[in-house]
């Protein structure tokens, strides 16, 4: 009786909530990135493999005409992080579900916002971009769903859709010109108000170059158009140099600015540092 209840429990742990089966998936998952320029595009997808049936036709797994999740399991998702050209169609930077109509001579691949993997939740839906394209075929088959990238220049890349005999070459163009002239433009202007200001945070915060957070922070506050939360951090950095006249200065604009913007955790934490640099 003793070793019967035993078994029995080492059977109830086994089948437990606990228990997990691992099998291998019928359409594993994949994540394929290229940058192509200075552009990152990352495709995330399931792949089918043919498995001896014919994939595309009147006759085959995917007909003519019909939608398609492109891949399997989920919508296969695109992510560009800059702005790109699909074909002749313009697509901001972002997410996208990629569903396709395949046809014996053309193939209509939609573009919708990517919202998540329910594909059948983007049927009713109108796609920001579609595109038609022109497959082509190959000699040989690709047995399983492969989307890789090919054809890469400076400018542009070709997103390919391969299954079976079937290639849907989806070309990409991007604008690597203009976001090079606009990193070698920021470069020349030196630093922005905002990264001096984080500069000076950095170096106030940690007690480090105190005299160069000094430089930094006049410059993240000069002109008209100050922030109150800067001038704030102009105050410590004065009252760290010791310098304490300036910084009840700095802390009591800071101050206006703060009630201007009706920002109160600033009015008093402002108005309490005055107290302290008076005595």
């Amino acid at each position: 009786m003793k070793n019967l209840f035993i078994a029995l429990l080492t059977i109830g742990a086994f089948f437990s909530s606990d228990a997990q089966i691992k099998t291998p998936a019928p359409s594993p998952k994949a994540t394929v990135m290229q940058t192509v320029g200075l552009t990152d595009v990352t495709v995330e997808y399931s792949r089918p493999s043919m498995k001896g049936r014919t994939i595309f036709g009147a006759d085959g797994l995917l007909p003519y005409g019909e939608m398609w999740r492109t891949g399997a399991n989920s919508a296969t998702k695109v992510t560009f992080s800059e702005d790109v050209m699909v074909a002749d169609a313009k697509l901001d930077k972002g997410s996208y579900a990629i569903i396709t109509v395949p046809g014996e001579k053309s193939w209509k691949v939609n573009f919708y916002a990517y919202e998540g993997g329910s594909w059948g939740s983007y049927k009713e839906k109108e796609p920001t971009t579609t595109i038609m394209v022109t497959p082509t075929k190959a000699n040989m088959n690709t047995e399983t769903l492969t989307i890789s990238f090919d054809n890469l220049t400076d400018e542009g890349a070709v997103m390919n859709i391969k299954w079976a005999k079937t290639i849907v070459p989806v070309q990409l163009t991007v604008h690597t010109k203009k976001q090079a002239m606009a990193s070698i433009d920021k470069v020349l202007a030196g630093p922005s108000k905002g990264e001096y200001y984080s500069i000076a945070s950095y170096y106030q915060s940690t007690g480090t170059n105190l005299d160069k957070a000094l430089e930094y922070i006049n410059l993240a506050t000069a002109g008209d158009d100050k922030k109150f939360w800067q001038v704030r951090r102009k105050a410590l950095i004065l009252a760290d140099l010791g310098k304490k006249k300036e910084a009840i200065k700095a802390a009591t604009l800071s101050m206006e600015l703060a009630k201007a913007a009706d920002n109160m955790d600033y009015v008093r934490m402002n108005e309490k540092s005055i107290a302290e640099w008076s005595k």
